[in-house]
């Protein structure tokens, strides 16, 4: 945010929570120096708007409304008075923007800390140190790491190098439908996504989004990875309700195969597949050169898996697993 703005935010809000009375845009105007210089050259303060200034009126109240959203955006609440007179005041309550006290114990304090040093790479890291700083002004334990305990070995790390991370991120918080482009792992080109975002998770390295596909209607799990090109806003508000719990870490376990029910045999060239043969239960060597057998945990999603490895993996069995192992290959091969 620019100092000039930052500035101009802070007197509206000292304004409006000093006052006993509220306050209208005109008072407001006529109290607040950058609103005062907005109005145009030679004007004071205690100066009236002269008659007929139309673009200066529509400068301040354009900036007056922005001014007060973002005010409301930040957490100040801010009411809206009609008098008797007809005009309109404004007024923030103190009791109205009092927090009430916070209180931590030790161990809650010390989760705290921790959480906010996983932060310390990504844009989050103002955000997180910001909320470390109040916390402390309030007198919570949070000083240092000997305040973690037996925690202060602890440098968690999450990594956020993906582009789309911090786009998303901010359209889950504000429930802001995106667009973006994604390669799926059996497609040769990327798609066109129309979502709406509900919640990134961390699995294993890899940053996974969930959400509702509009254009499938049905709810999706999306690698961050495999987005390709630019995040874009689309509008404003959901069309399909957020779920209490949403299952991303569950859903992406079952597509990795990690909830199993069955195996698969399968023949993997030797010196690939690593990932692979880290989940195999068994392996062999295969009677053609240069190949192993493996058996493997078959779940929803395998197939997709055994994709992305290409011609180093052949389905052996179950036939229904080689059948759609194949049709994955063969929308590839068709650009589908």
């Amino acid at each position: 945010m620019a100092i000039a703005k930052a500035e101009r935010l802070m007197n509206l809000a000292l304004c409006l929570l000093s006052t006993r009375r509220p306050l209208t845009k005109r008072e407001l105007r006529e109290s607040i120096e950058a609103y005062i210089e907005a109005a145009g050259p030679g004007r004071g303060p205690g100066m009236a708007a002269r008659p007929g200034d139309l673009a200066g009126d529509e400068a301040f109240n354009r900036m007056f409304e922005r001014d007060k959203d973002d005010l409301r955006e930040l957490g100040l609440v801010i009411e809206t008075v009609e008098s008797l007179d007809g005009d309109t005041g404004y007024l923030a309550r103190r009791d109205s923007n009092r927090l009430p006290p916070i209180t931590l114990d030790a161990e809650e304090a010390a989760a705290l800390g921790v959480a906010a040093k996983v932060w310390q790479h990504a844009r989050l890291a103002g955000a997180a140190s910001g909320a470390l700083q109040k916390l402390r002004a309030a007198g919570m334990p949070v000083t240092g790491d000997e305040s973690y305990g037996e925690h202060s070995a602890i440098e968690p790390r999450i990594p956020a190098r993906e582009a789309a991370f911090e786009p998303l991120m901010l359209a889950c918080r504000d429930r802001r439908p995106v667009i973006f482009d994604y390669r799926k792992a059996s497609a040769a080109r990327p798609g066109q996504r129309h979502v709406e975002p509900w919640q990134l998770e961390c699995w294993r390295g890899q940053w996974y989004l969930a959400g509702w596909d509009r254009d499938r209607q049905a709810e999706r799990v999306f690698r961050l990875s495999r987005i390709t090109g630019r995040v874009r806003n689309r509008g404003t508000g959901f069309t399909h309700p957020v779920p209490d719990r949403v299952e991303v870490r569950e859903t992406v376990e079952r597509w990795a195969g990690e909830i199993a029910d069955r195996t698969a045999l399968i023949r993997l060239r030797v010196g690939a597949g690593y990932p692979l043969r880290a989940k195999a239960l068994g392996i062999r060597e295969a009677v053609e050169p240069g190949w192993d057998e493996l058996e493997i945990p078959y779940g929803h999603g395998l197939d997709a898996w055994l994709v992305e490895f290409g011609p180093d993996v052949v389905v052996l069995e179950p036939a229904e697993l080689r059948a759609d192992v194949i049709d994955r290959l063969r929308a590839v091969a068709k650009g589908e």
